[in-house]
């Protein structure tokens, strides 16, 4: 009986033994370890690969004094990346790691990040492991626990906008020409010294060279007889009416003369009356020093009544006596405006121009005359000759370097930004540069730029949406673009999880960019719908066969690798 009792111990014993297992026994369960991966398929956003796995020990798996490291790793053609290790301890390990029990098992969450590279693209992700048990060990088998990895991120056009400046080019300039004749106090008879001015001889050539010149159209004339403001309403009256008549009898007369013909209805010859000009007494009293001129401008503000004010201004005796030296007579007066219209070149003109010789173009005809052809070399050359015509017009640096980089040309581009911030920071210019950074790949430095430059149009905006699709944040993304009806807006349709809305946008951009068709094929297999997919995916490599290359990697496409309609495509 004692032998027997002493048996089944050792027998009980064994069992333990072989049920606590050493480290190649963990070895070989190895696959009763349960991972679940968080996103499965792998994705990178932003540059990286995140994921998160959830790990599941069974009952009696983990040794109660094995110490386990486990470490996932990517593995693609050509190349390994490991990512962190993990440690655990079974519960007679006197250590500091995640406990595992053996009796109930266990469970913990790995989480870890790494760069992103293109090699990744068609990856997969395993885990594998050393189980030490005292001075034992085992090297656990790699087991696969995911695919990888979806870059469907990485399609995002990073077609930032630039942005030009604009012209002020006006092909009808209104132009007019003012002069006055001045009357003795209480008279209107146009005096022979009035007529020998500077200003009404200037106007006499005025209206003879418009009259000679075809491209100038005359819109106008205006006569303002003015009486100044004391003295009797009723006089004031009668004597602005009969200046006005006297000062558009001249101005016929003269252009008789001349023989310029005009027309003779009122549409283009208004005859204005002003009795009294308290408007042209307040603005000459602001601009004087006259003494008491405060006083006096308070009486105007304080009455409105033409006799009261009179009456108070006169009451104000020094002053009044200056006011009737210095104000009055360059109130008494007929003033005449003409009016004309210079006619610029026409298109044809101009384009005429920049062949014969654009050095004989302005400014604004310069700039004007670029947005007249389609052809990037016309149109710099237009632009680099109104720089070197203008050499501080920021215009004309900052549209060059549109031009430039539109041309392919980065360096040149970026001298001629430079260039115009240095004629002034402007954000127009600021976000050129942001769009030079991006080109080169800064997009720190382009998020600055573009972020610095707010205000300067709706381009800043599309600009920014390509920094946080870039970052990840496609929320944000979206927000900058809005219900804007573009390749990108559709990305991140799709990115944020509504795949047939993203379909949808795209069936209304096909045309002949063939990622707009491969991004259809992507959201046509994110919505399981096979018939679509092909159709798209078909679409998309007759227009850029290097596509089939890529499809091929493309784990969006992963259920269908095996599908013969799909390997038809891409083979």
């Amino acid at each position: 009986m004692r032998r027997f009792k002493i048996f089944a111990s050792f027998i009980a014993a064994a069992l333990v033994a072989v049920s606590c297992g050493g480290p190649q026994k963990m070895a070989d369960n190895a696959s009763l370890v349960n991972y679940k991966v968080s996103p499965d398929p792998l994705e990178t956003h932003g540059g990286k690969v995140a994921l998160s796995v959830d790990v599941s020990y069974p009952e009696k798996y983990f040794h109660k004094k094995a110490v386990v490291t486990a470490t996932p790793y990517l593995q693609y053609e050509g190349g390994v990346t490991e990512l962190k290790s993990e440690t655990l301890q079974g519960e007679q390990v006197e250590d500091n790691f995640k406990v595992i029990s053996y009796t109930s098992g266990g469970s913990f969450s790995y989480t870890d990040e790494v760069d992103y590279t293109p090699e990744m693209m068609r990856s997969e992700l395993y885990v594998k492991g050393k189980a030490t048990v005292k001075n034992k060990e085992a090297d656990l088998p790699p087991i696969k626990i995911a695919d990888g990895i979806i870059t469907t991120p990485l399609l995002v056009m990073k077609n930032a906008k630039t942005i030009s400046f604009g012209d002020n080019f006006k092909r009808i300039i209104p132009e007019q020409y003012v002069a006055d004749i001045h009357y003795i106090i209480n008279r209107y008879d146009v005096r022979n010294s009035e007529l020998k001015q500077d200003d009404i001889t200037g106007m006499r050539d005025f209206i003879t060279a418009a009259n000679e010149n075809e491209r100038v159209d005359m819109k106008g004339i205006e006569v303002s007889a003015y009486a100044s403001p004391d003295g009797a309403l009723d006089l004031n009256t009668k004597l602005s009416g009969n200046r006005e008549g006297s000062a558009s009898r001249y101005l016929k007369r003269d252009l008789k003369k001349a023989e310029v013909e005009v027309p003779e209805d009122e549409a283009f010859f208004k005859m204005l009356t002003t009795p009294e000009d308290w408007d042209g007494f307040k603005k000459l009293m602001e601009a004087s020093d006259i003494q008491d001129k405060d006083l006096i401008l308070r009486v105007l503000s304080m009455y409105s009544d033409p006799v009261v004010r009179e009456k108070e201004i006169r009451n104000i005796a020094e002053a009044f006596e200056e006011i009737k030296v210095k104000i009055l007579p360059e109130l008494r007066r007929s003033v005449f405006t003409v009016s004309v219209e210079k006619i610029g070149w026409s298109d044809e003109e101009l384009k005429q121009w920049v062949v014969d010789n654009m050095d004989t173009l302005n400014l604004e005809e310069l700039l004007y005359s670029a947005s007249l052809f389609k052809d990037n070399e016309t149109k710099l050359a237009l632009y680099g000759k109104a720089w070197e015509k203008y050499p501080k017009c920021i215009r004309a640096a900052n549209n060059v370097g549109v031009v430039k980089l539109a041309m392919k040309d980065v360096d040149g581009a970026k001298k001629a930004f430079e260039a115009a911030k240095a004629i002034k920071d402007h954000n127009i210019v600021k976000n050129n540069l942001g769009v030079i950074a991006l080109t080169q790949g800064d997009v720190e430095t382009a998020e600055q730029l573009f972020t610095a430059a707010s205000g300067a149009g709706e381009e800043i905006n599309y600009n920014l949406s390509i920094i946080k699709i870039l970052q990840g944040d496609y929320d944000a993304a979206k927000s900058y673009l809005g219900a804007s009806q573009n390749f990108n807006n559709a990305l991140v349709i799709l990115l944020n999880g509504q795949p047939d809305k993203a379909y949808e946008m795209l069936n209304g951009l096909k045309g002949d960019n063939a990622k707009v068709d491969y991004l259809m094929a992507v959201a046509a297999a994110r919505g399981d719908d096979k018939d679509a997919m092909l159709d798209a995916l078909r679409a998309a490599v007759a227009k850029k066969a290097k596509l089939k290359e890529y499809a091929a990697k493309d784990v969006e496409f992963f259920q269908y690798f095996e599908d013969e309609a799909f390997k038809g495509i891409i083979q």
